[in-house]
């Protein structure tokens, strides 16, 4: 269904959730490929966008420094690209080993399917992870991304 964020299944220590948008493949990739444009889709309220460091598209092996703020506390989080397939995949892992993954699938029509993934188990530490409550903030983050998405492409 159209509009409607549902949660999937991917396996154990991830979060991952799921939207069909009514936008083509090609423009949705291009979005989350440019770090430069993260603050755009950020749900959680975390992403700034100033002072982004990198390419504006990404691809394997790429770094990519992004400005944050959580708590009213601003810090900076380099991540490193470590899956990219052009319009289908892009997946980047933050310093301390957790990863976010974006999947596309042209759902017919000019829409697109768009999965996105918190991979806490790749963390290196996925017991403090769970202790810190990131699998249940990175939902609410993920839910309210995908959702403003939805929104930013409804006709």
């Amino acid at each position: 269904m159209s509009g409607t964020v549902t949660t999937v299944d991917t396996g154990e220590r991830r979060v991952s959730r799921r939207a069909v948008v009514n936008a083509p493949v090609a423009e949705l990739f291009a979005l989350v490929a440019d770090p430069h444009r993260h603050a755009e889709l950020d749900g959680s309220g975390t992403v700034r966008a100033d002072t982004v460091e990198g390419p504006h598209r990404l691809a394997a092996g790429d770094r990519f420094t992004v400005p944050m703020r959580q708590m009213g506390v601003p810090y900076k989080i380099t991540s490193v690209v470590t899956g990219y397939d052009e319009n289908r995949l892009v997946e980047w892992q933050h310093p301390l080993g957790h990863r976010w993954r974006w999947e596309f699938a042209d759902a017919g029509d000019g829409r697109t399917e768009v999965t996105e993934t918190f991979d806490w188990g790749t963390s290196r530490s996925p017991l403090m992870a769970r202790l810190l409550g990131f699998p249940a903030q990175n939902a609410k983050g993920i839910t309210a991304t995908l959702s403003a998405l939805v929104q930013r492409y409804a006709s």
